[in-house]
């Protein structure tokens, strides 16, 4: 029950709460990005330092590692609802990326591989369910799903346009760059 002309934030002493400092908005970002992708820190070190070391835009080049996740991949495919979703019908082996089965979420994919769901019953019908709750799911440009075969394809590293997370990448940058 929510009492009239209370706009406060939680907690016992709202009006003590200050802005945030520059370091807070970095981490912000930070935190954005690893819950939107569902990695932990250490992991994120490894993407940022492989970002890093990469030609191009540092921060880019980290959202777009990000992107290549499998469990990324297979969420964006409609293979599963969610990235967690995803997460578990990996590690249940349930995925074949060029013809091998993978049951690694954070495998980085590369163009040419075909994502498919395993040749058992079982996991077709898992699959096809997901794709029936969501039949006009839009695919990113960069990918391609074949629904009848359950077979998808990276046809292209995606670019920072195809990443639709509303993020300011630079900052990330700045905040894991010190």
């Amino acid at each position: 029950m929510e009492r009239p002309g209370r706009n406060n934030p939680p907690g016992m002493h709202p009006w003590r709460r200050g802005k945030n400092s520059e370091y807070g908005v970095r981490l912000r970002e930070k935190q954005k990005v690893k819950r939107f992708y569902g990695v932990f820190d250490q992991q994120f070190m490894i993407y940022f330092h492989m970002a890093d070391r990469a030609k191009g835009n540092t921060g880019v080049n980290l959202l777009c590692l990000l992107e290549r996740r499998l469990d990324n991949v297979v969420q964006k495919l409609g293979f599963a609802m969610s990235r967690k979703g995803a997460r578990q019908v990996i590690t249940h082996g349930h995925i074949h990326v060029n013809g091998r089965k993978l049951d690694r979420p954070g495998y980085l994919v590369k163009p040419e591989d075909k994502i498919a769901v395993k040749a058992t019953e079982r996991s077709k019908k898992l699959i096809r369910e997901h794709l029936e709750m969501d039949p006009n799911r839009p695919v990113q440009s960069w990918l391609e799903v074949d629904q009848a075969n359950l077979e998808g394809l990276v046809k292209a590293l995606p670019t920072r346009e195809d990443i639709q997370i509303p993020v300011e990448e630079q900052l990330i940058v700045e905040l894991c760059g010190r």
